[in-house]
């Protein structure tokens, strides 16, 4: 007797018609309920996402299907993409039965769900049915048992957990009752090929043939209605995220990390800078909210929610959803808080990983622009005057500048406009121009260019700070001002390619200023560096140490430079000592997004805790590649209460130390 079985058994082939209706009335029931919040998304400002399709179609495939930025947390990722894969093996088993008994069979005389092929499905879908209870019992231990500290509870939680063990219980119970009275007893062989479903049929072997009858006639249709159900509910609760994140996958932008719109300042018919409503954000901004899973990996990633300061970036992007949904004409600023938009490091910890594709750290920018253009507001007048001295001696510290290449003297490195032939420009920095600390790092950045043979330039008086902090405050017109008056100055020495040893600068010379006519190579120094090593041009004598390594947020996440300075602290005889936070899940100074001029006035540091976790590693020696970091660390291990624990130098002084 060849292996299959009779489909609509107990229900028989007159229910088509009522099964298709109510199937297409709960399409149609969904389909208008995402038509009902296009309205809501097109609050926003247009922006194209659907350039370079076929691009987008693969992120599409890889993060639905792959699963890939799900399993990035195997805890509960791994949970979450097993159930998916298990249901997405039911829906297909729903499928393929729909398709032999209302087309194959009846129009073509073709029945494909017999024999060998048959046993495989069969043992597929009843494992597929197991996994996907077992994963959901597990989330739903993890969310409503453990509790994990953050972690949102609200009714659409219970609804889905509910809809789903029913929609999964039922279809077991059915099939236990259909092969209680079709297999068990009479075919056994065939029984073994549906593991699950014989388990669950062996309950009812005590049943008349009547009892199982009415009994499979009702759970059948209690199962079909839930699964309809289920695809109804599907807009109207957190399961519309099943389309949301899928389509955020297609609507990922394609641009460099961490890129920002350039705001075109000259528009004399523009009346608004930034976003005040949630009609200046864009449509993908408000998008993002209905894509949110509520997982709070972002939330568990921000330093500024680590360290007890008011920002969220889950509740940000969900806030930003409610207020375009209930309230529009809102004031953003004010509804989110300026407490809530200042906290914000911009370290990108939260883009990076969340599984939904949402973009978190513009959004920021843009209310920031709205405040620092629109009503000059900054999170403190220490920032204020950060940005006054900026805008009248081109650096934060007020200081002249005219000294700015005053650090250089006796060095070999030649001022730009003393004509020299040179084969990088160094562009400087505000930190290692005029901070005594970190011209520590520039001279020994000098040091090792010289021992290369590479011969290097500075603009010296001419250069002003990159305005990366201006930037990322909002103050987007004094970014641009500063921005013009450098690449003036760059481009009119015929700069073949320029280095640098701050993040900040080479995030904003080698991006940002792109958009405003400065195309050149533009590397930084861990990088840089390593080629000299690589090629032989710089050799070292190792010395051996212990240390731990700090990824700093502009070279890490917004660039990917990981392994590079890495390899060259091992090749001065470093021996590395991971933090709990490394790589690209590193955790942030404190000091980005402009937060390098500001008092932290709430909650605690978040240098201190950065300071702590190199502590915890046992490592005596904490290695940086920033100056930024390099200062707040210096500050916190002071204020941390580490002093003489542990110190913290730049990788450059430690290779400088080494040269052969």
């Amino acid at each position: 007797m060849e292996a299959t079985r009779e489909i609509y058994w107990n229900v028989g082939h007159g229910v088509l018609w009522g099964m298709y209706f109510f199937a297409f009335l709960a399409m149609g029931i969904c389909a208008w309920g995402f038509w009902k919040r296009l309205p809501v998304y097109r609050q926003g400002k247009p922006l194209s996402r659907l350039d370079r399709l076929p691009e987008r179609v693969v992120l599409l495939v890889k993060g639905v299907l792959a699963q890939s930025q799900v399993l990035r947390v195997l805890d509960p990722g791994a949970l979450h993409a097993l159930f998916f894969w298990s249901f997405v093996l039911l829906f297909i088993g729903t499928l393929l039965i729909m398709v032999q008994a209302d087309f194959t069979a009846p129009l073509f005389g073709v029945v494909f769900l017999k024999g060998v092929f048959y046993k495989l499905y069969s043992v597929v879908l009843d494992v597929a049915g197991v996994v996907a209870l077992l994963m959901l019992g597990g989330l739903l231990v993890r969310r409503f048992v453990v509790k994990p500290e953050g972690l949102q509870t609200i009714r659409d939680d219970y609804v889905v957990q509910a809809l789903l063990f029913s929609i999964i219980l039922t279809g077991f119970f059915a099939e236990g009752l259909r092969m209680a009275a079709t297999e068990i007893g009479i075919n056994p062989e065939l029984a073994r090929w549906s593991p699950a479903g014989l388990l669950v049929g062996k309950l009812f072997m005590e049943m008349t043939t009547a009892e199982l009858s009415l009994a499979h006639k009702l759970l059948w249709w209690l199962h079909f209605f839930l699964a309809i159900g289920f695809i109804a509910a599907i807009p109207f609760t957190k399961l519309r995220h099943i389309f949301t994140t899928s389509a955020n996958y297609l609507f990922a932008d394609l641009g460099p990390k961490g890129s920002i719109a350039t705001i075109n300042l000259e528009d004399e018919s523009a009346e608004q800078f930034g976003a005040a409503t949630v009609k200046e954000l864009s449509w993908k901004d408000i998008f993002d909210a209905d894509a949110c899973t509520a997982c709070k990996r972002c939330q568990d990633r921000c330093p500024a929610y680590a360290t007890d300061k008011p920002l969220s970036p889950m509740k940000l992007v969900q806030q930003i959803g409610d207020i375009a949904r209930d309230t529009p004409d809102a004031n953003l600023c004010q509804s989110i808080s300026e407490d809530v938009l200042w906290a914000c490091t911009t370290c990108r910890a939260c883009q990076e990983i969340c599984p939904a594709g949402i973009e978190h750290v513009n959004k920021i920018i843009e209310m920031r622009r709205n405040l620092a253009l629109m009503e000059g507001s900054f999170p403190g007048d220490e920032v204020r005057s950060a940005i006054g001295n900026l805008e009248v001696n081109g650096n934060p510290f007020g200081l002249a500048y005219a000294g700015r290449g005053d650090w250089a003297a006796g060095l070999d490195v030649a001022v730009m406009e003393s004509g020299a032939e040179v084969d990088i420009l160094y562009f400087v920095g505000c930190y290692a121009s005029f901070d005594r600390r970190n011209q520590e790092v520039a001279k020994n950045f000098i040091k090792i260019c010289n021992a290369a043979g590479v011969k290097v330039g500075i603009l010296g008086k001419e250069e002003k700070c990159c305005g990366e902090p201006s930037r990322k405050l909002g103050n987007e017109y004094q970014y641009q001002m500063t921005a013009a008056e450098n690449i003036e100055s760059i481009k009119g020495y015929g700069v073949k390619k320029i280095v640098t040893t701050c993040p900040h600068c080479f995030n904003t010379l080698a991006r940002d200023y792109k958009d405003m006519g400065l195309d050149l190579p533009v590397e930084h120094y861990t990088t840089f560096i390593s080629t000299l090593l690589g090629n032989g041009r710089v050799k070292l004598t190792p010395e051996a140490f212990e240390f731990t390594y700090h990824d700093s947020c502009y070279i890490g996440r917004y660039m990917d430079i990981i392994e590079e300075p890495r390899g060259i602290l091992a090749q001065a005889g470093g021996q590395i000592t991971e933090m709990v936070k490394s790589g690209l899940e590193s955790f942030c100074c404190g000091a980005g997004g402009g937060r390098i001029f500001a008092e932290e006035k709430i909650g605690s540091r978040i240098n201190v805790a950065r300071v702590h976790m190199a502590k915890e590693t046992g490592a005596p020696l904490l290695v940086s590649n920033c100056p930024f970091c390099l200062t707040m660390f210096e500050d916190g291990i002071k204020t941390g209460g580490v002093e003489g624990e542990i110190r913290v130098r730049d990788l450059a002084e430690i290779v400088a130390e080494r040269i052969r």
